[in-house]
């Protein structure tokens, strides 16, 4: 019961509670004079990318949390909890740079939660840490080459959302990295080919809602 009132305050924390970061936002000195330059046409495109990256975070947090409840491995929940304090981070600099540009987050980030806690989970479950591990990296590598093209669809004036964006890029790489050197396998191709999938329809509906 105590495991289960965790996981559920962990998913409404995350979904609906304001967040703060351990770290400060990238160049937050660059903010103001970021906002001033942009139309609110810019303004409204640079919302719509930042909300898809804040879903992405939102995924990343019910990913880890999945997977460090099915691991039975103490040094890889530890792993997995670490990884997620960074992704907060993420989630906290996404959350505040949305307000700035007078965005809203996705009305749909408890069902996006509740999508990627389920496959976090199975995938823990049904292929053992090393597989789960492997989920981690291809995730990562994924969200690293989205990012990697957000720097060149956001507005060129728009040097606040660049640079959060380009830190979370630099984490992400490094996530997937440690993942690897705990032991992660590489996932079978269609197993690839799923989650880009999946992440093609989430990024595609969160873009707009």
């Amino acid at each position: 019961m105590d495991t289960l009132i965790n996981l559920v305050d962990n998913a409404l924390r995350t979904v609906f509670a304001p967040h703060r970061p351990a770290r400060d936002i990238p160049h937050a000195d660059l903010q103001a004079a970021g906002m001033q330059s942009l139309t609110n046409a810019e303004k409204k495109l640079s919302g719509a990318y930042m909300r898809v990256n804040h879903v992405g975070e939102v995924c990343a947090q019910a990913l880890y949390a999945a997977q460090a409840h099915a691991t039975q491995d103490t040094a890889l929940k530890q792993h997995l909890m670490r990884a997620s304090a960074e992704e907060t981070d993420h989630l906290a600099w996404t959350e505040h740079r949305l307000k700035e540009l007078g965005e809203h987050r996705s009305y749909l980030n408890p069902l996006w939660y509740a999508g990627a806690f389920s496959i976090g989970y199975l995938a823990a479950k049904i292929g053992g840490d090393k597989v789960s591990l492997g989920f981690v990296v291809e995730t990562e590598r994924q969200v690293e080459a989205h990012l990697e093209s957000h720097l060149s669809k956001l507005p060129a004036n728009d040097v606040a959302s660049k640079a959060i964006v380009m830190q979370m890029k630099k984490d992400e790489a490094q996530h997937a990295i440690d993942a690897q050197k705990a032991g992660a396998v590489e996932l079978p191709k269609i197993a690839s080919e799923c989650m880009r999938l999946a992440a093609k329809v989430m990024t595609t509906v969160a873009h707009r809602v």
